[in-house]
């Protein structure tokens, strides 16, 4: 991964750019254009209509979710996008944790015949998976299957792309799709729109993400998001490097992952002194600890909104409502 200064197009990567592009009504278009290159010809959608974010559990004991993106197509199909981008020992479980609710939230009162409109999951993935690791695929449509490899249940799909594994270059692109993972591995290091992207959707792509576009507030908000992204990135490298100087098989990847955990835990700390401009109390460091990475690579998105400790504080209380 590459960085170069100055950028003229933001990084869709980041939790800012990913969500100015996919994530408002004004550019649903493009939404519903990426969606389509991962859904076979005859179940391209037309519309889609946001819906909320944050996903409550049926009774007050149930934990919470929030999604990058969360959106429902006119035929009723619904769809999460999530974009990872630190990997994560359990995200597989977290996955299914996800499509859980928007399952759960199509239960009717009174009389119902528990019919469901398809459930799609897909998740954008700034790492590859363990199990993976040797295998160049990098798009995985997962289904629930029986012992005979046949489709048991075709309303449910688990799309991860390991985008990583992507390296064709702007003369091998082929496909719609490839055009588009071009752009997710790329889009900060062009100056201007190459003659493979020069299509009506991908112009609009490349107006949005420009950064001489942005208000001054935007600006700042994208900065502040590509430090977090930057500074994820450097843990994740930092843990991987650590593990190949080690040379350890056994136990290699626990000890990655509670490295990675310390690390972001401490750059959590750092991004809130400094957003919230004074020091965190023993409290906060405590209630901090106890966070896995998946909890704190939210955190750090999430603090860039914090204005002061009680917004934090809300935050923190939120994750156990």
């Amino acid at each position: 991964m590459a960085f170069s200064q100055p950028d003229r197009y933001i990084s869709l990567l980041t939790d800012f750019g990913f969500k100015r592009v996919f994530g408002s009504e004004p550019n649903k278009r493009l939404l519903i254009d990426f969606l389509n290159t991962l859904l076979p010809d005859y179940h391209q959608i037309r519309d889609v209509t946001f819906k909320n974010l944050e996903n409550l559990g049926g009774t007050i004991l149930d934990r919470k979710a929030i999604f990058d993106v969360y959106c429902e197509a006119e035929n009723g199909d619904r769809f999460i996008v999530e974009l990872q981008k630190v990997k994560q020992n359990f995200f597989k479980d977290r996955s299914v944790y996800y499509a859980s609710f928007p399952i759960q939230e199509q239960a009717e009162k009174g009389e119902w015949n528990y019919e469901l409109a398809p459930v799609y999951l897909v998740g954008l993935l700034d790492f590859i998976f363990d199990d993976h690791k040797n295998d160049p695929t990098f798009l995985h449509v997962v289904e629930l299957k029986d012992q005979e490899c046949r489709v048991f249940y075709d309303k449910l799909k688990f799309i991860y792309i390991e985008l990583p594994k992507f390296s064709k270059t702007l003369e091998q692109l082929e496909t719609h799709f490839d055009k588009w993972l071009f752009l997710f591995r790329h889009l900060p290091e062009l100056y201007e729109p190459p003659p493979p992207l020069q299509e009506e959707v991908f112009e609009e792509v490349f107006e949005i993400a420009e950064i001489a576009n942005f208000s001054r507030d935007e600006y700042r908000s994208y900065q502040a998001s590509l430090k977090v992204y930057r500074d994820w990135y450097a843990i994740e490298m930092t843990g991987r490097q650590e593990a190949r100087q080690q040379g350890l098989e056994e136990g290699r990847e626990e000890g990655r992952s509670e490295g990675r955990e310390e690390e972001a835990r401490a750059l959590v700390r750092r991004l809130l002194t400094r957003r919230l401009k004074q020091e965190l109390s023993e409290e906060i460091h405590n209630r901090l600890s106890t966070l896995p990475l998946s909890v704190l690579e939210d955190l750090s998105e999430a603090l860039l909104d914090f204005a002061t400790l009680a917004d934090l504080n809300d935050w923190l209380a939120k994750l156990h409502s």
